[in-house]
């Protein structure tokens, strides 16, 4: 089979484009780095490892958010002939990174926290509360800078899980604060760190797994294969289908390629392309190529399924 028998669908785009969130981004950045510096100077001076935890936390956020905002600006690019997807597999890197330096940084907070719960030390109460009261309101914010586009890519929905989970875990130190400051009890504050591990590791844990998955060209989660299948056997001509692969080329374009066995003869340009655009509307796969073979007796050396 020649590589001119493949037909390729170009017209309906990549429907899943990147919204443009470089605002949010530069917004979020700068908020959260002046919150980083505050939180950080305020821990310190007020002695308390839950606000230092968060404010390691915060730092780690400013740098995935400055990941997350270099990949989005990558995948605007504009394909090569070396880099022939563009650069949009940047954003699901920029991914698999956040939530891989996200773990590292619950290591070394859970650490602190244990240590401090063995040996609790006096905690500056108000200072702790005021400066999580501001730490809600950074983080709030900045969260729903994301939040129409949490749901359509995973580098967005990173930065908006980050931002969300900080500010829940802003919320705890509040309540910690508040809590310490009438009962005395001085292990509540790593405690609460503890808790913003967990809060952090829930969190990761679904981005890590999908990053990996997408790095590992894994069909995407919202897509089923056999519904694909069915529907590209339901076309009208198709006695036959293999080579079905569906990956991601990004964090919001998807790619499938298929043999379709057609013995009636090549049905025409119309019919790839009211295939592709069925592809696009249903599945929201906007690249589509579909190789036609008209001969049932010809075998494909890539028609068994174990056959990449």
């Amino acid at each position: 089979m020649s590589h001119d028998d493949h037909s390729h669908d170009h017209a309906h785009g990549h429907g899943h484009a990147p919204a443009d969130f470089g605002r949010a981004f530069a917004i979020g950045i700068a908020l959260n780095t002046g919150f980083v510096v505050i939180e950080g100077l305020f821990g310190f001076f007020a002695n308390s490892v839950a606000l230092l935890a968060d404010a390691g936390h915060n730092l780690s956020d400013v740098l995935g958010l400055v990941v997350a905002w270099v990949a989005a600006e990558l995948a605007k690019r504009a394909p090569t002939t070396r880099f022939t997807y563009g650069l949009g597999g940047s954003s699901i890197l920029a991914a698999l990174f956040n939530s891989m330096f996200l773990l590292v940084a619950v290591g070394a907070i859970g650490w602190e926290a244990i240590l401090r719960l063995m040996h609790p030390e006096p905690v500056g109460e108000t200072v702790v509360i005021v400066v999580a009261i501001i730490g809600i309101f950074v983080n709030g914010i900045t969260a729903w800078l994301f939040v129409s586009g949490r749901k359509s890519d995973l580098n967005i929905r990173g930065a908006f899980l980050h931002m969300a989970a900080d500010a829940t875990v802003s919320a705890g130190v509040v309540i910690a604060g508040f809590a310490i400051l009438l009962t005395g009890w001085q292990w509540l504050d790593p405690l609460v760190s503890l808790a913003i591990v967990a809060v952090i590791l829930a969190s990761t844990w679904g981005l890590l797994r999908d990053s990996v998955a997408m790095t590992l060209s894994a069909v995407p989660a919202e897509i089923e294969p056999a519904a694909v299948r069915g529907a590209l056997v339901a076309l009208p001509g198709v006695s036959g289908l293999h080579d079905l692969h569906i990956w991601p080329m990004s964090t919001t374009d998807i790619s499938m390629t298929a043999h379709l066995v057609m013995p009636a003869g090549h049905p025409g340009d119309a019919f790839l392309m009211n295939a592709a655009a069925a592809m696009q509307d249903h599945f929201g796969i906007g690249h589509v190529t579909l190789q036609v073979e008209t001969s049932v007796d010809t075998a494909c050396a890539l028609a068994p399924d174990d056959v990449v």
